[in-house]
């Protein structure tokens, strides 16, 4: 059964249509992406997910029931969509208020606090920090109720380089332990290094829903860029072994159909040296863009 599910949610503003028919759903123990441009749906999809807006038709479920109907959503579902804490209040005090509510011991607040690296700042007001802290924070809060499923809105938004290096091995970590995480994100070159599943949005309507190995893979096939200083042997014993080489570009060949160690192979078998070999792939941005544009212009024809 899938952990999340969207099915033919549909979601007008009067006479706005912010989502359109849409469906998905995210298997456990995954990292997906839930990508599109401003003005996609993606936030109405959320809080439609979150009992947060009723859809004007389909539904949004999380664990096989809509969030309002969960026996324990606090425990079972972590969300992360807008910092709410009183800038007054030290960031100690702000999680052990949310884990009075949550039904939880007061020393696993101080627990989240270092396990997001802000014991140092526990006792400041939440007013001084950062944007970067504010989202560690959120975090903290999210994991509250040591859940099974998150739901985290631009978690990487106000990092620095440092901190998004640390949330990609923090979101991996709680993947690793069996979390299913849905992940909001405008920074995709961070979501390509993250994910493993890529749910595309564009105009209220599902684009794409597929592996983030399926997305960036070369179009027409495999392909593997080869460097050697004997291009012109190699390019000849690759063709010789039924494969499809471009002609070389100087000592660079690319190569289609051919995993690059049966490629390494062949070269060593014919007595031909490699500086280089590697798979080729697609760029998840130029994927993204490609993919939104040509919904975009399906949309107003």
């Amino acid at each position: 059964m899938p952990i999340i599910a969207i099915e033919r949610l549909t979601k007008d503003y009067g006479a706005v249509r912010a989502v359109e028919d849409l469906s998905f759903a995210i298997e456990p123990g995954t990292i997906t992406g839930f990508l599109g441009p401003n003005g996609s749906g993606k936030t109405t999809t959320l809080r439609a997910l979150l009992g947060l807006v009723t859809p004007t038709a389909g539904r949004a479920t999380i664990l096989g029931r809509p969030y309002a109907d969960l026996d324990d959503p606090q425990r079972q579902v972590g969300v992360m969509l807008e910092a709410a804490a009183h800038p007054a209040r030290s960031g100690r005090d702000h999680m052990r208020a949310l884990a009075v509510e949550a039904r939880v011991p007061r020393r696993r607040a101080d627990e989240l606090l270092g396990l997001v690296e802000l014991e140092g700042a526990a006792d400041r007001r939440v007013g001084g920090y950062s944007l970067g802290m504010h989202q560690r924070l959120g975090l903290a809060g999210a994991l509250l109720g040591d859940p099974a499923v998150l739901v985290l809105d631009e978690p990487a938004n106000g990092l620095d380089p440092e901190g998004i290096r640390w949330l990609r091995g923090f979101l991996r970590s709680l993947a690793g332990d069996g979390r299913t995480i849905l992940l909001s994100s405008h920074v995709l070159s961070e979501v390509a290094q993250t994910v493993d599943d890529v749910v595309v949005i564009s105009g209220g309507r599902l684009v794409v829903h597929a592996p983030l190995g399926e997305l960036t893979a070369p179009r027409g096939g495999r392909r593997v860029r080869v460097r050697s200083p004997q291009s012109g042997p190699l390019a000849a014993a690759l063709r010789a072994g039924g494969l499809e080489v471009r002609d070389p570009e100087g000592d660079a060949l690319t190569v289609s159909g051919q995993e690059p160690g049966a490629i390494a192979d062949l070269a060593l078998a014919n007595g031909i040296a490699l500086h280089e070999i590697a798979a080729e792939t697609t760029n998840l941005e130029d994927t993204f863009l490609d993919l939104t544009t040509t919904a975009l212009q399906e949309t107003t024809r």
